[in-house]
């Protein structure tokens, strides 16, 4: 059985293949879910001529839009009403029926969807400081490809102005902040009053709450999240990121007045603590961390300038607020490739490791209960390249060895890493609708 697949089927090509082309079914086995894929594309009954343009793509998402619930969503209605979400019970430990996935950056510059916001909204703060556009983008993915994570459309820096920071995003990403290096400058933080994100930041809140509501029936989680402290530490004391230097700023505060580096560390691991609670009591059901530069630092660099804050978000977290997953991220860096500060952060307490894509899955969970850490549960880790570039077999073949690896029980199906900004949003279609269909016995 050969199938041909256009623009808005699963076997879609990306803009660098030129032509279409046929993807030959009998290449899968039905358990790989890429028979049930099609049937569902087909049954959709959505076809796009122009597959020379990404807007064609996007026709597919506007068609889903018109939908209340991607159709994914709605077949597992009946099982939410009397489970919690299955993203929440799979962050748990717990055995599920199949494996949840959503994308790292799945709302954002990958979906013409969004990219048309852009000339309405055109700075990044609008856009996710909006309620209405926020939400929206929020949705976006849930809508056009049915994951099972709605994660909140926003930044990490987004809560440092309720602390007395401002800061600015330019559409290329560059961040730009006016430096704490000396007490002086901390002032602007330790004087500028009590953390109240829900009158500083209301907008968080409200789409928080408006995303439950939506997918509300669903069967989907919404998720918040944070910047952990040394991740945020590092803005702060660049006055920037801080790649482009190898973090020197921060690097230079840590050896002249260490004291002063512990203290804005601290005050950020208490803010970011209430911010996710706050995010909690909003709405959000899953909380993930993002200590994205903790990578940079050496293991005794790590132990003592990331993990200590780390423990204390994510303790403050769990001690208020236990029911609620927390899963941890940290991006491969220098000293984090291979997995190279695995257990570490597993020691951090939270849930579930975010692993990214320079590990083997199935390492990574035979490194951590080796460790000690059996029970923890694991997220990701297909590499986001592969899915920019496919093609749709390699992307099927690593996303079955993947989820072999890992089994039903406390495994989320994600990226290594954010989604690229290029990929087609056909390869994500494809990746999401074969983790649906993928059968674990």
């Amino acid at each position: 059985m050969s199938v041909s697949f256009r623009a808005a089927d699963i076997g879609r090509r990306s803009a660098a293949l030129g032509s279409d082309f046929e993807v030959d079914i009998r290449k899968f086995p039905p358990a790989c879910g890429l028979w049930s894929s099609a049937t569902h594309m087909a049954s959709r009954s959505v076809l796009v001529d122009d597959v020379s343009s990404r807007q064609a793509v996007s026709r597919r998402t506007s068609t889903l839009l018109m939908a209340a619930a991607p159709a994914e969503a709605v077949s597992d209605e009946k099982a939410s009403e009397t489970q919690e979400p299955l993203l929440v019970r799979a962050a748990r430990g717990e055995q599920v029926e199949r494996t949840p996935v959503w994308m790292m950056r799945q709302a954002g510059r990958h979906m013409a969807a969004y990219r048309a916001l852009v000339s309405k909204y055109p700075t990044f703060r609008e856009r996710s400081e909006t309620p209405e556009v926020s939400l929206e983008v929020s949705l976006q993915p849930w809508r056009a490809y049915g994951v099972d994570g709605v994660i909140l459309f926003s930044d990490i820096l987004t809560p440092l102005p309720a602390m007395g920071v401002d800061f600015s995003i330019s559409e290329a990403g560059g961040i730009t902040i006016a430096p704490i290096r000396d007490r002086e400058a901390f002032k602007r933080m330790t004087e500028h009053g009590a953390f109240d994100p829900a009158s500083a930041v209301p907008f968080v809140g409200e789409v928080l709450g408006q995303l439950r509501e939506a997918v509300a029936g669903s069967g989907a989680t919404v998720l918040g999240f944070v910047g952990l402290p040394f991740t945020l530490g590092t803005y702060l004391i660049e006055g920037a990121t801080g790649t482009k230097t190898g973090f020197a700023e921060m690097r230079a505060l840590r050896e002249s007045d260490p004291e002063l580096c512990r203290d804005i560390l601290a005050l950020l691991a208490k803010n970011i603590a209430d911010y996710a609670i706050y995010q909690i009591d909003a709405g959000a059901q899953v909380i993930q961390v993002f200590d994205s530069w903790a990578g940079h630092l050496t293991p005794e660099e790590f132990d003592e300038w990331a993990m200590p804050y780390q423990k204390s978000v994510v303790a403050s977290i769990k001690e208020r607020r236990p029911e609620v997953p927390v899963i941890i991220y940290m991006a491969p860096d220098t000293h984090s490739k291979a997995g190279a500060l695995l257990e570490r952060l597993a020691a951090s307490g939270a849930d579930v490791v975010s692993v990214d894509h320079t590990i083997e899955l199935g390492e990574a969970k035979r490194r951590l209960a080796a460790a000690g850490f059996e029970n923890i549960g694991l997220q990701g880790n297909l590499d986001p390249e592969i899915l920019r570039d496919g093609p749709p077999e390699r992307i099927v073949e690593e996303t079955n060895r993947i989820l072999s690896q890992a089994g039903n029980t406390g495994h989320v199906m994600n990226l290594g890493h954010g989604i690229e900004a290029t990929t087609p949003e056909p390869y994500a279609a494809l990746f999401v609708d074969h983790v649906h269909g993928f059968d674990h016995s």
